[in-house]
């Protein structure tokens, strides 16, 4: 992992900022107010972490007017001291509070109280309420046309695409299923195929869920036209127009334009890029809201590629049945594992058929075709209807060559080989990252999939950012992409999904040199 961390001594700040005090005041206030607001009904807090703890500390000086705007923050090295905690607690608390925007990095200089952040600096009464978020409506589709619109021009280096170069995929071999699938292909198909979906290739998933330890009954899985009618079809099943739904933040911006379209609310829930979702903020946002679904991506998830581990996944399945809150699983990269086993979805954990496992074969197989599917547990029935009132059928043509392809045609060699290439494309990236990027950006590296999320310690725009690269004819994903809030703008996700080249290799170091100039940093 590349890391770096900005800051400067300030001896008037740190004679103002006496952080064991307020670390006492503010945990009384929490104590305070989690009595008068919820008396005994509601469970205790969770209790913070530490780089909250901090970060809810110095919100507490700001709004109390002992930070003033512009007041230089402490020196990494002095919070360190001070409170005995990791450079890492230090940087994440800092990027909390800029999240919050109770704080602006400035280059080369350090970090900053913002204009206003005394106004603005009104942390929860207990960390969960800020950590689950309150709920929101979402306006996100039109900044998804335009940055996807830009992506698309001719000759743009596509480091903000959603999928893998089509030269990895078994083309050729392809048409082959698909042209023997149509010539025997019967017109009773018409009727046959109708949802839930061709049997043959029902059967064939079925297959590939058993030989990773999922006994999945057949008449459980939908087919759909690829993955996101899938994941659409699961959230209509469950929730009513006004619904709360948890999604992840950052999370694909996918889940928020569904949310946006069905008139949902959305409850926003951190994932850390190194550890995943954090299951303390989703247990205070079950215990804030009225969730009527959760849309969580638990293997290499868009945009940061970390991967929750087998007992996070085990508990937030066992923590969503105890409330029977259904939870639908976005698992479309899961096969693109690098080590030698496939990762167990949360679906795996699931007793009680709340578990909705959305998969589809375009992010390993055949994007063109737009075949994907849901295991809806006890709601396939439902979704099922939802098919066939929506779209009717998934193409049957197109469901017959998957099928025929799985049974003949070397399915797991094709994976093997194309997990070989994301993983040699990821080594390549990562080297280019490391040469051309300056100082002090973070990435993690992901052991899956074929996303980078790159977090920059300044005040980069990466709306900015990402017009200045467009213009250079460079495409990569901003942060506000992944966020209900428009937030993480520092961040930008980027695709490693493409066979390495001169024209990647040159896109990277554009990103570096654009990363440098003042043009892309926030005023202030």
């Amino acid at each position: 992992m590349q890391s770096g961390f900005a800051g400067t001594t300030d001896a008037a700040a740190r004679a103002r900022f006496p952080f064991p005090a307020a670390h006492r005041t503010m945990a009384r206030r929490c104590r305070a107010a989690s009595a008068h607001l919820h008396g005994d009904t509601l469970p205790a807090p969770v209790p913070m972490k530490r780089y909250e703890t901090l970060a809810h500390t110095i919100a507490d000086e700001i709004r109390d007017g002992n930070l003033a705007a512009g007041t230089r923050l402490p020196s990494l090295r002095q919070i360190i001291a001070q409170h005995g905690v990791s450079q890492s607690t230090v940087f994440r608390a800092y990027y909390l509070l800029e999240q919050w925007g109770l704080i602006r990095a400035r280059e080369r200089s350090g970090y900053y109280v913002a204009p206003g952040a005394a106004a603005a600096a009104q942390p929860p009464a207990q960390d969960g309420a800020q950590r689950a978020g309150a709920t929101r409506k979402v306006d996100i589709s039109d900044l998804v046309f335009s940055v996807l619109d830009a992506a698309t021009q001719p000759g743009i280096v596509p480091l903000g695409s959603a999928f893998p170069a089509p030269q990895l995929f078994p083309l050729p071999r392809l048409a082959k299923s698909l042209a023997q699938a149509t010539r025997l292909v019967s017109p009773w198909s018409t009727v046959v195929d109708l949802p839930p979906g061709n049997e043959a290739l029902r059967r064939q998933i079925a297959r590939r869920y058993l030989a990773t330890g999922i006994a999945q009954p057949v008449d459980e899985i939908v087919v759909t036209n690829g993955a996101l009618e899938a994941l659409n079809l699961c959230l209509m099943a469950v929730t009513r127009p006004g619904d709360v739904v948890a999604v992840e933040s950052p999370g694909f911006y996918a889940a928020l334009q569904a949310i946006e379209r069905l008139d949902l609310r959305a409850a926003e829930i951190p994932v850390d890029p190194r550890t995943g979702l954090d299951l303390d903020a989703l247990a205070n946002a079950l215990a804030q809201h009225d969730i009527r679904a959760c849309w969580f991506m638990t293997n290499f998830q868009n945009p940061t590629g970390v991967t929750l581990s087998a007992d996070k996944k085990r508990a937030l399945v066992d923590m969503l049945a105890a409330r029977d809150v259904p939870l639908i699983e976005d698992d479309v990269y899961g096969e693109l594992h690098f080590g030698p086993d496939y990762p167990l979805p949360a679906r795996a954990f699931d007793r009680h058929g709340l578990v909705m496992h959305c998969s589809s074969f375009s992010k390993t197989l055949a994007p063109g075709y737009r075949i994907g599917w849901a295991a809806a547990g006890r709601f396939a029935q439902r979704v099922q209807r939802l098919k066939l009132m929506t779209t009717l059928s998934a193409s049957i043509p197109a469901q017959a060559g998957i099928a025929n392809y799985l049974e003949h045609g070397g399915y797991d060699r094709h994976l093997r080989k194309l997990r070989g290439a994301l993983h040699a494309q990821l080594a390549r990236m990562d080297d280019a990252l490391r040469r051309w990027l300056p100082a002090g950006v973070e990435w993690t590296r992901p052991d899956g999939g074929y996303f980078l999320w790159l977090s920059f310690p300044d005040a980069i725009d990466a709306m900015e950012l990402h017009r200045q690269a467009i213009a250079r004819g460079i495409s990569f994903a901003p942060g506000p992409l992944f966020s209900a809030a428009h937030g993480f703008e520092r961040c930008v996700r980027v695709n490693f999904g493409h066979p390495w080249s001169s024209d990647i290799e040159r896109a990277i170091r554009v990103l570096g040199e654009l990363v440098a100039e003042p043009s892309v940093r926030k005023a202030g």
